[in-house]
């Protein structure tokens, strides 16, 4: 079997849009822009055979329509079946559970629904590469606004995500991951870890090197959105008076979402 390989494409500000390709044929996530996609593709000549979206914001549907049309063939694209109405490009909707086939690269992904962000936001497990494919959902160190979900319905797909195996890569979409973690610092600082993760962030980007992917169990062990149930991060809530009430997951969760909005 040919090696596949993941590569992330630059765009906009801070976006990352990646292409999974095994020298010939390539699949890309989320083309929020179609120029850095095409011009990878011809210099490289890869054949585009299909795209994953996440979830309906521009900067992750904006150049599908010129991919499909430079590209001259049928290519599927997959994504949300909950958000058909706001995705007219997507040709093969998906919903939880739902495995999508890829022959040219012979992979598979895993759909699955992790609505927070956006109503009908998914991602994309692939076992054999040990990657997900997350979008907004789950951050180097954070996790994306909630623009139409609740916090109970982010904190549930967070928790399904964090089920996923621990060596799993995870492929969100933005470089956002120093100053999350410069405020997960704030939420919990006496994390040891998040401490030093923090200090390995500041240097990599300091010289310009892109922090995702990153792995799942780093994430387990240093972002506070998959940490609700923290002592530390839970005393710090209430010492800045960001928590009051109850210390349920559902609260702490919400309460460090707001501070991270304002912060």
């Amino acid at each position: 079997m040919t090696t596949v390989q993941i590569q992330p494409i630059p765009a906009f500000d801070d976006n990352y849009l990646w292409l999974i390709h095994n020298s010939q044929n390539a699949i890309i996530v989320d083309p929020g822009a179609a120029a850095p996609v095409q011009a990878y593709l011809n210099q490289h000549n890869l054949r585009l055979c299909a795209v994953l979206i996440t979830h309906h914001h521009a900067d992750h549907i904006g150049g599908v329509a010129e991919l499909l049309e430079n590209a001259g063939a049928d290519i599927p694209v997959y994504g949300p079946q909950a958000d058909l109405d706001r995705i007219p490009t997507v040709s093969r909707d998906c919903k939880d559970n739902d495995t999508v086939v890829i022959p040219e690269l012979d992979l598979q992904f895993q759909v699955m629904t992790v609505p927070g962000h956006t109503s009908g936001h998914i991602a994309y497990y692939c076992a054999t590469l040990s990657s997900l494919f997350c979008g907004d959902t789950l951050f180097a160190g954070g996790c994306g606004r909630l623009f139409e979900g609740t916090p109970t319905q982010m904190l549930t797909s967070l928790k399904k995500i964090a089920a996923l195996p621990g060596d799993t890569r995870i492929y969100c979409a933005h470089e956002y991951t120093l100053s999350n973690l410069r405020f997960a610092v704030a939420v919990e600082p006496h994390n040891t870890e998040l401490q030093r993760r923090f200090q390995e962030v500041s240097a990599q980007r300091a010289k310009g090197i892109a922090t995702v992917p990153s792995l799942l169990a780093t994430e387990l062990a240093t972002n506070p959105f998959l940490r609700s149930d923290s002592p530390d991060i839970i005393h710090t809530l209430q010492d800045h008076h960001k928590l009051d009430g109850a210390a349920d997951e559902v609260s702490v969760f919400t309460a460090v979402r707001l501070w991270k909005n304002s912060f």
